[in-house]
């Protein structure tokens, strides 16, 4: 499992669109949340402070609608437009206490009752300059007041009475939790959408470069020959580089291919007259200059055939189908050998090599024609897909091709030397004993493997794995 969300995470990070998306979500995520914390400490402090200056001005009610009796008594009845000053144990109180000792009496809000509200010294919480003090007090029921409070000198004869306003601390907590929840909500709700529209956004931007990696994987399938340059102008540079990259590749494989034909052509008419001495001079001597002169033919054409594999190994242009190729080279054999049933299992019909058709043709007729030469009245050929150990599940790209016949086959010991250049286990079979390394060397330029065994028929099983395309 930890392997396994490695690899997850380590594809993640060459994805250009989740890197982007990733890196967005990210900002967007610490946006919010600054928003957040920003926009909650505002809408506290601007709370708080509603909160004081509503106390503030109860305060300022309740001063103006008390006074002092001749006899010294407080006196007053003030309305201070809240209701729940009128409701018991609401959280939300007033009083008026003396403080000089010729002042009597006691003034108290309806829901204040027999409560008795601690009051802090003022070493505790001093008065400001407007004379005016305000602190937090806890009451025996566990109610948090915050308590606004003046002293208040009533008449000329230096009178002084305490007012305080009360009001329920809790109220503002609660209205601050609420508004932070609702908060909450509304920009968690945004950031999705931001992220979704982000992320759409995003994809939307990256569509012309997956045209490019569709329109690439066209050209390597055979279904188009250049990137469609009518591309945004950030991008539009790689699909002409990536155009002038196939056209170099097409004029170096037709320059490989017109020296290859030069080349080809120009040993041709030696090569002719010195078998065509051989012939004249007859004998072992001229047995032997046909025999070299043919060997030397087989060898040219290898090597030709190798620099023009070499050439366009991994090209993006040249492909295949396979079935065609293998029904062809059927036709041909049973044609070739009328005393041979030649027949064709195939498991595999939508192979498509990841090569040129000619290489192909060349591959299994070198086979084929071995398998003729050697079988006694049976040729199976059959085409399946071959799984590489390191590809994941179902993923065909390479193609197997069996040839078997029921000839006499080789002993174990023989099939490894078989395969060397110019050995022939059989001397009595005309040839140069360069067929299968032929094969061979072509099989392992496509990056194949070439591997012989006992047929099921009786005789040799050769078997070719070749790389196909993925669609």
């Amino acid at each position: 499992m930890p392997l396994f969300s490695g690899k997850v995470f380590a594809l993640g990070l060459r994805s250009l669109a989740l890197r982007v998306v990733t890196l967005s979500t990210l900002w967007v995520i610490i946006a919010l949340v600054v928003v957040a914390t920003l926009i909650q400490s505002l809408y506290r402090d601007a709370a708080e402070r509603s909160f004081q200056s509503l106390l503030s001005a109860h305060l300022y009610s309740l001063v103006g609608a008390v006074s002092l009796t001749p006899e010294g008594e407080l006196y007053g009845k003030p309305e201070l437009g809240e209701i729940r000053y009128a409701s018991a144990d609401s959280g939300w109180y007033w009083s008026v206490d003396p403080v000089s000792a010729s002042v009597r009496g006691h003034l108290g809000s309806v829901s204040l009752g027999s409560k008795i509200i601690p009051v802090k010294s003022v070493s505790e919480a001093p008065f400001d300059q407007s004379f005016m003090r305000s602190y937090v007090v806890q009451t025996s029921t566990g109610e948090d007041l915050s308590v606004v409070e003046t002293e208040v000198v009533l008449d000329s004869t230096d009178k002084i009475a305490r007012f305080r306003v009360m009001g329920n601390l809790n109220e503002v907590k609660e209205e601050i939790s609420d508004f932070r929840n609702r908060l909450y909500i509304y920009l968690g709700l945004f950031g999705l959408g931001s992220i979704l529209i982000n992320a759409a956004i995003i994809l939307f931007g990256l569509r012309p470069l997956d045209h490019v990696r569709r329109t690439l994987a066209d050209i390597r399938e055979g279904r188009s020959n250049r990137v469609d340059a009518d591309l945004p102008l950030e991008i539009a540079p790689l699909a002409q580089e990536m155009n002038a990259l196939i056209e170099n590749n097409h004029r170096i494989v037709e320059r490989s291919r017109t020296q290859v034909g030069n080349l080809a052509h120009s040993l041709k008419t030696p090569l002719s007259v010195l078998m065509n001495e051989g012939r004249n001079i007859g004998g072992r001597q001229g047995q032997l200059v046909i025999e070299q002169s043919d060997a030397m033919q087989v060898q040219i054409q290898h090597y030709l055939q190798r620099a023009r594999v070499a050439a366009q190994r991994d090209s993006v242009v040249f492909r295949a189908p396979v079935t065609p190729v293998l029904e062809r080279m059927i036709r041909v054999t049973a044609k070739l050998n009328p005393h041979l049933k030649v027949t064709f299992s195939n498991q595999f019909p939508a192979a498509i090599f990841a090569g040129e058709k000619e290489d192909l043709e060349e591959i299994v007729g070198n086979i084929m024609e071995n398998a003729a030469k050697w079988g006694r009245s049976k040729i199976h050929l059959s085409l399946r897909a071959a799984q590489k150990p390191d590809a994941g599940e179902g993923a065909s790209n390479q193609f197997e091709i069996l040839i078997e016949d029921d000839g006499e086959g080789l002993p174990a010991d023989k099939m490894a030397e078989a395969l060397k250049r110019g050995k022939r286990i059989d001397e009595s079979k005309p040839g140069t004993g360069l067929g299968l390394a032929i094969v061979q060397d072509t099989v392992r330029e496509y990056g194949g493997t070439l591997g012989l065994s006992k047929a099921s028929l009786g005789g040799l099983a050769v078997q070719i794995t070749l790389p196909a395309v993925l669609s």
